[in-house]
Formats: C-alpha cells, sequence, structure tokens
C-alpha cells in the first residue's frame, strides 16, 4: 500500500494514511462539497492559487504545465483535486499535477486518470515523474494532452 504506514500492535496490523495523504483527502472533501453547492464555476484562480503556493521547482514546473494546457489543450479546463493542480473535461480530473513536496517525494509527478484514456496495448504508464522541463520533454507533454484533449 502505496503511501500509508504499517504499525504492529500485538498481532494485529494497523494501517493508517500519512498525515500528507489525510490532508489531501480533506482537500479533496472540501472540493467535492463546494462542487455539490454550485459554488465552484471557474476554478483556474483556485488553480493559479495553488501553484502560486508552491516553491521551488515544484512551482516552476507547474506553471509551464498549466501554460502547456493553456496553449496546446484549453478544451481542458482548470481544477483542483485532492488541493492539487489538474484538468479535465464534464467536471473530471483528467490530467493532474503532484507536487514533489505534498508527499514528500523525489520528484514531481504529472498523471492521467482513466478518462484520459491514453490506452496502448496491456499495460502503459499513467504518471511520469517529473524532474525539470526541456524541449523534448515539454512536445511529450504537449503530445499527450492533445490526445487527452481528443
Amino acid at each position: 500500500m502505496m503511501g500509508m504506514t504499517r504499525a504492529n500492535e500485538g498481532r494485529e496490523t494497523v494501517v493508517s494514511f500519512t498525515e500528507e495523504e489525510r490532508a489531501a483527502m480533506k482537500e479533496r472533501s472540501k472540493e467535492v462539497k463546494a462542487a455539490r453547492r454550485g459554488k465552484v464555476k471557474d476554478e483556474e484562480p483556485a488553480v493559479l492559487e495553488k501553484i502560486a503556493e508552491m516553491t521551488g521547482e515544484d512551482r516552476v514546473l507547474a506553471e509551464r504545465l498549466h501554460a502547456l494546457v493553456k496553449a496546446n489543450a484549453p478544451e481542458l479546463k482548470p481544477r483542483l483535486w485532492y488541493g492539487m493542480p489538474a484538468y479535465g473535461k464534464d467536471g473530471k480530473a483528467t490530467v493532474f499535477f503532484q507536487p514533489a513536496v505534498k508527499f514528500k517525494a523525489r520528484y514531481a509527478t504529472i498523471g492521467f486518470n482513466e478518462e484520459a484514456e491514453l490506452d496502448d496495448g496491456e499495460m502503459w504508464p499513467t504518471a511520469y515523474a517529473l524532474i525539470r522541463l526541456n524541449a523534448e520533454v515539454e512536445a511529450r507533454i504537449t503530445e499527450l494532452l492533445k490526445r487527452v484533449a481528443g
């Protein structure tokens, strides 16, 4: 179970979420409640605010990903998903950016949920580690975004 901690207490194994996972679930709960109440129409300001809160390379990567989506897949609307910048259609988060700091990871991640339909044979990646962007990486991301946008 990725991201979860195990602690043995006698014969039982207790599995609990990390502090970071619990925080992400709380953020998702707020997002769902706001959507149910119809309070969220344009989520781009919230996404830009979340990106502005990031530091270092996470912020640089998130800003550039946002620009790539806007320029190459404007059909994918910005939204928050578990407190992370995400983009999608029909109210679904199809593409998301997970900053390295969020879960104390070694690298940031750009991920694709099943609605992205990036199926390729019997096995394909649904997330990519992102260390830094260059022309080749941006071209690959742009290609994936265009496939997702349809």
